[in-house]
């Protein structure tokens, strides 16, 4: 077929968009293109023609309504199942077409899913949008691995897994393995760190900082890793800071050799230049200094001191509240949006343990409720408890399946993980909320109206940051007592 007989037979303007495109279909109401066709296979309610609850995708002056009040002679009925709604090849719906799809991928040989996967390909299966799904099976790595996993050509392990590639997609079928029960979990950051030193190590051609830097991330890093995994999932900032702190080590260890020392022969005068050249961007080499002086690979020298410097203007009371209030009235506002901005303006708390909540972290006996961001859990004032109440309940409406199985209280698009507090502090600046200085204009203020190691406690600060903070905000307490006051 010619490029002019193609354009004369199956392009047209869209009676719909007005897009002049390949049509799909030609309905009742004209030629539809295949965004506006994809678009009415999602619309589902009351016809208000027939009152029957179904597939809307025709248009009555706007309104949608059923195939058969639009005049639409084409039926959308699974041959399988029955559903209506958009078919695929076979005139088979997209839930059927992925049960086929990860019956083939998933097959072990013998015309069955594999035993162990079967819990994976049920979590695939109770996708919102199965169509994402089968985009997502077009990936020829995807297919490859799930087919070496049924196959058992990898082993199902994680050290199986460890030995393939490319990372990103291993590591999205390892959350979905872990979400799903087939493989133990394991914290994701703790696995991405891993990944990211072997290659980091790789790059280093001198072998005596290379057995330096492997024993300090061995022993050093990787122990606080997991020890902090095992009281919760880690936050990206906790990895990030440990990978800074390598980063700065071997670039230390490269600028002593070039000054014709080793560590072992470092003076003080070496430690004062490097951090006078670049003190905010070598600082996280402390950490490797402080370990090397302690294991007796470097003299005991003196370290400086850390500056806390005050780049932003601060936000002052009258802002914030006028802020908290617009958040808490303004309906017009995202959901989410409103509840994580009553978390950092009126609880002074950092987006990154925002997105570790869980749900049960919030307890609602149907009077109150109250979140565990410290001890004890802290009550929610009137308006916060109506907005945390509608939030939970449309939590399970949100467009991924993985915030239907989750238990995190802001959950993200990845298989078993919270949401990007990234992302989260975007959703804040959008609305007008500076996440930084809300927090710390918040805790200055809590500070200065209860004792600092209450605040601390309650709101799961440590008691030497809020006596400092109190320091900062002129306030008196620095000690306070603990037991029974009352006369």
């Amino acid at each position: 077929m010619t490029p002019e007989e193609y354009e004369r037979w199956h392009v047209r303007n869209c009676a719909r968009c007005g897009r002049r495109a390949a049509k799909s279909a030609d309905w009742s109401d004209g030629p539809i293109c295949r965004t506006c066709y994809e678009r009415a296979m999602r619309v589902r309610g009351c016809c208000p023609g027939c009152g029957a609850d179904r597939l809307l995708p025709g248009l009555d002056t706007g309104t949608p309504i059923c195939r058969d009040c639009a005049g639409i002679t084409r039926d959308f009925f699974c041959d399988r199942c029955g559903f209506e709604g958009l078919l695929l090849g076979r005139r088979l719906c997209e839930r059927c077409t992925l049960t086929d799809s990860l019956a083939r991928f998933l097959d072990d040989g013998t015309g069955r899913v594999a035993p162990p996967l079967h819990p994976l390909k049920t979590a695939l299966l109770e996708t919102d949008r199965p169509k994402s799904r089968l985009i997502w099976l077009r990936n020829p790595n995807v297919v490859r691995l799930l087919r070496g996993l049924a196959a058992g050509t990898i082993p199902l392990t994680h050290e199986g897994l460890d030995q393939e590639a490319p990372w990103r997609t291993v590591h999205h079928v390892r959350d979905l393995l872990m979400d799903s029960g087939v493989l133990p979990r394991i914290d994701r950051q703790i696995l991405l760190y891993q990944r990211w030193l072997t290659e980091r190590l790789a790059t280093i051609d001198d072998p005596e900082h290379h057995r330096l830097l492997r024993h300090f991330t061995t022993w050093h890093q990787m122990r606080r890793l997991r020890a902090a995994a095992e009281k919760g999932p880690l936050g990206r900032s906790q990895t990030h800071q440990a990978k800074q702190e390598t980063t700065q080590a071997g670039a230390f260890l490269t600028w002593l050799a070039d000054r014709g020392r080793t560590v072992e022969h470092c003076q003080q005068a070496d430690l004062d230049a490097w951090h006078t050249e670049k003190p905010a961007t070598r600082r996280p080499a402390q950490t490797f200094l402080r370990w090397c002086m302690r294991t007796g690979r470097m003299p005991r020298l003196t370290l400086p001191p850390q500056v806390i410097a005050q780049d932003q203007a601060p936000l002052y009371q009258h802002r914030r509240l006028a802020m908290l209030r617009r958040t808490l009235n303004d309906d017009s506002l995202p959901l989410r949006s409103r509840v994580v901005a009553a978390f950092v303006l009126l609880y002074a708390q950092p987006v990154s343990r925002i997105v570790r909540l869980t749900i049960d972290d919030v307890t609602d006996d149907g009077t109150t409720i109250t979140v565990s961001l410290g001890h004890p859990p802290s009550p929610l004032p009137e308006p916060v408890t109506d907005l945390m109440r509608a939030y939970v309940r449309s939590r399970q409406d949100l467009p991924y399946a993985s915030s239907r199985s989750s238990r995190w209280l802001f959950p993200g698009r990845q298989p078993g993980q919270p949401m990007n507090p990234g992302s989260l502090q975007a959703h804040l600046r959008e609305i007008g909320v500076p996440p930084q200085r809300g927090r710390t204009s918040a805790i200055r203020q809590l500070v200065l109206q209860a004792p600092a190691p209450v605040i601390a406690k309650a709101l799961g600060y440590h008691e030497k940051t809020a006596t400092r903070l109190v320091t900062e905000a002129g306030g008196t307490w620095s000690r306070y007592a603990p037991g029974d006051h009352s006369r």
